[in-house]
């Protein structure tokens, strides 16, 4: 297997545990949200987070597909799997305030 072949494999493998750990946690805050209001307050991240990483997982997928069986689009999909990764960044970059 070629190195960049390894690296999106681990690109991918994170991005899908973190997709699955976020979505075990909505399933968490679902059950608990009735007897605890505060946590409708983090729906929206936790639910941001969750398409945001979602998005990486199927883009590192199919990139690495593409890259596994060498096929012809396989750039395009390194292009879109660097762009998610990039969305992510800016949407966890810290910011500063003032």
């Amino acid at each position: 297997m070629r190195p960049f072949t390894v690296l999106i494999g681990i690109l991918l493998g994170s991005a899908a545990s973190i997709t699955f750990g976020l979505a075990a946690v909505l399933v968490v805050f679902t059950v608990l949200s009735p007897a605890h209001p505060e946590l409708a307050l983090e729906f929206r991240h936790l639910l941001t987070s969750l398409a945001a990483f979602s998005l990486l997982t199927a883009a590192s997928a199919v990139s690495f597909r593409g890259q596994f069986k060498s096929r012809s689009w396989r750039g395009w999909a390194h292009t879109i799997t660097a762009l998610c990764l990039a969305g992510l960044v800016l949407i966890y970059w810290p910011r500063a305030n003032g």
